[in-house]
């Protein structure tokens, strides 16, 4: 990566700095993909059940019988 980073800076093109600060940010995330092939897809799928469940789930106001449903449905 940091090949890249080097070659990128010598186009002195300036749209490709927020490129290189977003893959910098990113760096560890990215390349821990490479190396294992892991990725936050199993995170990001149950976020996304508990963001419909919390829409199906709207004018309930006891917290804890919204939690216990929640651990029920996804656990």
């Amino acid at each position: 990566m940091n090949k890249w980073y080097e070659k990128v800076r010598e186009l002195r093109n300036s749209n490709f700095r927020s490129v290189i600060k977003t893959f910098k940010n990113h760096a560890p995330t990215i390349l821990n993909y490479f190396r294992r092939r892991s990725t936050n897809a199993s995170a990001e799928a149950f976020n996304s059940k508990v963001k419909i469940f919390c829409s199906q789930m709207r004018g309930v106001r006891d917290q804890n019988f919204f939690i216990f449903r929640l651990i029920k449905l996804y656990t």
